[in-house]
């Protein structure tokens, strides 16, 4: 059996990946490697991958239908995908929509569609984003809440995600899982979320940008905590209710911390004191974002262990070795 990860060369698909391979599974990874952020970074995030045993790249592109036809035919003993592979950003997304449609939603498409066709076929576990729940002002934000007001062509997409899965269950009973990911940072993170791009300034000595004035909070998740999470999910295959084998779970910390907060720590990390240049809340930004994370503790156990004064000086260790600071 084998168990195919996209967006393989990714942040979380690189630390899930590990964490598969030790536990001995064979994992067939899929990435186009785009050029979104320093594609470097991702070359040596699969560089590592490369030297495991029982590891796969594929370099294609998930919206690509005869490629992944080509994949799903070539490696006929896949029994789980773990979809993470999507193009991110909520910013971007006012720059470029038709990347978001082309790879959240054709590409989701594309891979339900490959899936569904597989006799011994099993569990389909994708990632979705806390940004569907957009204007939502109830807190924390439960998979229970109305996630109708999106505030993003980013938060958009994630949500025809859900709602494509939730069809493709229904007809074709194929059972499938959406992760709600919530800030994620940690080890070879990605370079445009806060903080790599805090972390990058601070030690150029340039001020980093603070949207709405500092006056802003996030559920801010250490990357193993959110593997925990996606190996508890894969494990925890949908029954079907109503016919349809489709649940969806909140991935977070289960702690909203201000984000002057998690600056004050990353200095105290870096032993270095930032610049902050306050700006006005960008579009498609919301104010705070908490997870309530009491169906995926119930239904996998899943328990967040990381608190920022422990994750973030292991991101910037992580940080000064690969950089050479």
């Amino acid at each position: 059996m084998s168990i195919l990860i996209t967006g393989g060369a990714g942040f979380i698909g690189f630390h899930t990946s590990m964490a598969l391979l030790d536990r001995g599974e064979r994992v067939i990874g899929v990435d186009n490697f785009n050029d979104y952020y320093d594609v470097a970074l991702k070359e040596a995030r699969a560089e590592r991958l490369l030297a495991r045993e029982n590891y796969t790249l594929v370099r294609a592109d998930i919206a690509d239908k005869d490629a992944m036809t080509e994949t799903f035919d070539r490696h006929a003993d896949i029994a789980k995908v773990v979809h993470l592979a999507a193009q991110a950003g909520v910013r971007y997304s006012l720059i470029n929509p038709y990347a978001y449609t082309r790879s959240n939603v054709e590409g989701h498409l594309v891979l339900m569609e490959a899936a569904q066709t597989l006799e011994n076929f099993k569990h389909f576990v994708y990632a979705s984003s806390s940004s569907v729940y957009g204007a939502n002002t109830k807190l924390p934000f439960s998979v229970e809440d109305r996630v109708d007001h999106p505030v993003s062509m980013y938060a958009a997409t994630k949500r025809s995600m859900e709602m494509l899965s939730e069809s493709y269950a229904r007809m074709y009973r194929l059972p499938m899982t959406g992760l709600r990911f919530f800030t994620v940072y940690g080890p070879w993170g990605r370079p445009d979320m806060a903080a790599y791009i805090f972390t990058r300034k601070i030690v150029a000595g340039e001020p980093i940008p603070v949207f709405n004035n500092g006056d802003m909070r996030r559920d801010f998740t250490y990357i193993d905590d959110i593997v925990t999470g996606v190996l508890g999910a894969l494990e925890t295959r949908p029954e079907a209710e109503d016919g349809t084998p489709h649940r969806l779970y909140n991935i977070g910390n289960n702690n909203s911390e201000q984000l002057m907060r998690f600056i004050e720590v990353l200095q105290e990390a870096l032993g270095i004191k930032a610049e902050i240049d306050f700006q006005p809340m960008q579009q498609g930004d919301v104010k705070e974002t908490y997870a309530d994370i009491e169906a995926s503790t119930r239904d996998f156990g899943f328990k967040p262990t990381t608190p920022i004064d422990a994750g973030i000086p292991r991101f910037v260790a992580w940080y000064k070795d690969y950089h050479g600071v």
